[in-house]
């Protein structure tokens, strides 16, 4: 009712709607859905990495951002639907690279698996993500499907980049893994996911060099790029072999250990040796020089490592989002672990270092979230956590927006059309209730998520999936 009225309205007092269609249901979390909007009196951090503009005036025009200027000498035209942007902060839309629209929960020795299809675009959209990849798909056909319907204005969430299934050799014991015996299979992966709509392909821990230089060859021959997330083959040689991506910061990198075997690892030992190298070798560095003389992209995901250290349940507030069942199991285990983590602290700690040291040197570097583990990384909430996270790691606050923005639309080629605020841009974007630079977890109080012009409703969103993480 009050969405018609809202639209009833805007008929009534001169404002144009947008032209994209959308089923009621959709249409249940638009709040702003016109064809001129101007933010105004707005503080922007632009994803640039550039300096906080102040008292700033964004006009939106359908989905592009027409004009950006003080606030003091821009005109605002007359038929615009103003929202008055004093104390509030504007960031572009977050560009994610490491996404599911699966859940994983730990229940004692095994992993239980679960599409969360109903749930994650919603709360990926929620909490500000307008672009995501998902790094790897247990359903790849749901993920297309519901790349098209929110696409066909049908369902609610972000744009999608639709990665692979898992190309990997038997390790893990994860039933909901495809698992390959041979090398030629790979090429035959590649090319019949890319027939049916993937845009990218993800590598797992327990392939062989040889598995990775077909994928890469198969998949570049088509124009996709190939992401990992690696243990038998080291960053070193993965980067020489033409990877575009390598997952998770350096927390799963083997090229620490010891007499390592090729083509094989043991992820217990690849993380001892994580822990035991020191924070300034010889090798992480020249390790750093290497990546970034390749180009290759590494994109953090700290959320998933965040250790249970005092910290939150489920970190970015997402405690209400998750069955009570699930966030029973979480607990517990949160319960049995806290404070008894100091291994996992410690290099959770050494790869921001890390990181840090590679980004100053010109590494190519972008964020994603992974929502997986023990439960704790839940989408939308981890999303926003993710900036929190970037700063505490010590990066600025607008490396740390341009990290989650600009440079997630770079790697996907669409940083001419997303991941910064400029004019002529997509206007993808989002409208917070504070003031970044005073206190960061004020990036928790988003309010409007505007994805190709269109406003949708934060806390809407949020509230309408509370307790179904883990069912649907």
């Amino acid at each position: 009712m009050k969405a018609a009225l809202t639209l009833t309205l805007c008929i009534l007092i001169g404002f144009q709607l947008n032209s994209q269609e959308f089923t009621n249901q959709v249409k249940t979390f638009i709040s702003v859905d016109t064809t001129l909007v101007a933010i105004t009196n707005v503080t922007v951090i632009d994803g640039t990495g550039n300096s906080i503009r102040y008292n700033q005036t964004v006009i939106i025009n359908e989905d592009k951002i027409q004009d950006i200027g003080d606030s003091t000498s821009i005109t605002v035209p007359q038929n615009a639907l103003k929202i008055d942007g004093t104390n509030k902060t504007v960031i572009p839309g977050l560009v994610m690279l490491h996404e599911h629209l699966f859940y994983t929960k730990f229940f004692e020795n095994w992993f239980s698996v679960g599409q969360m299809t109903f749930s994650f675009p919603r709360l990926y959209l929620a909490g500000g993500v307008t672009t995501m990849r998902t790094a790897g798909s247990i359903q790849p056909q749901s993920d297309l499907n519901v790349k098209k319907w929110i696409i066909a204005g049908k369902m609610t969430g972000p744009k999608m980049d639709v990665t692979s299934p898992f190309i990997e050799r038997e390790g893990a014991p994860i039933a909901e893994l495809g698992f390959i015996e041979d090398t030629d299979e790979v090429g035959e992966i590649v090319n019949f996911w890319a027939d049916r709509g993937v845009t990218s392909f993800k590598l797992y821990n327990n392939i062989t060099r040889e598995d990775m230089k077909l994928c890469i060859t198969e998949a570049h021959k088509r124009g996709m790029k190939v992401t990992g997330h690696l243990c038998s083959v080291t960053y070193e040689e993965a980067s020489n072999l033409g990877i575009d991506n390598l997952e998770h910061g350096f927390m799963a990198a083997s090229d620490f250990m010891k007499d390592k075997e090729r083509d094989l690892c043991d992820p217990f030992e690849a993380r001892n040796s994580l822990t035991n190298e020191p924070v300034d070798s010889p090798q992480i560095s020249a390790l750093i020089d290497l990546l970034i003389k390749n180009g290759t992209t590494i994109t953090s995901t700290p959320n998933v490592f965040e250790p249970y250290t005092n910290r939150e349940l489920i970190p970015g507030g997402g405690e209400s989002a998750v069955t009570p069942e699930v966030l029973k199991d979480v607990k517990n285990i949160y319960d049995r672990m806290i404070d008894k983590d100091s291994l996992n602290l410690a290099r959770f700690n050494k790869n921001f270092t890390w990181l840090k040291r590679f980004y100053d040197k010109g590494g190519k570097l972008a964020a994603g979230t992974d929502p997986t583990g023990a439960g704790r990384t839940v989408a939308g909430y981890a999303n926003q956590h993710t900036i929190e996270l970037f700063v505490e790691g010590g990066f600025g606050l607008t490396d740390a927006i341009k990290i989650c923005t600009l440079n997630g639309a770079t790697y996907l080629e669409q940083q001419d059309s997303i991941g910064t605020i400029e004019s002529g841009k997509i206007a993808d974007l989002i409208l917070i209730d504070g003031d970044l630079e005073t206190n960061i977890k004020n990036i928790r109080k988003m309010e409007i998520i505007f994805k190709d012009g269109i406003g949708f409703d934060s806390k809407k969103l949020f509230e309408s999936v509370k307790g179904k993480v883990g069912l649907n």
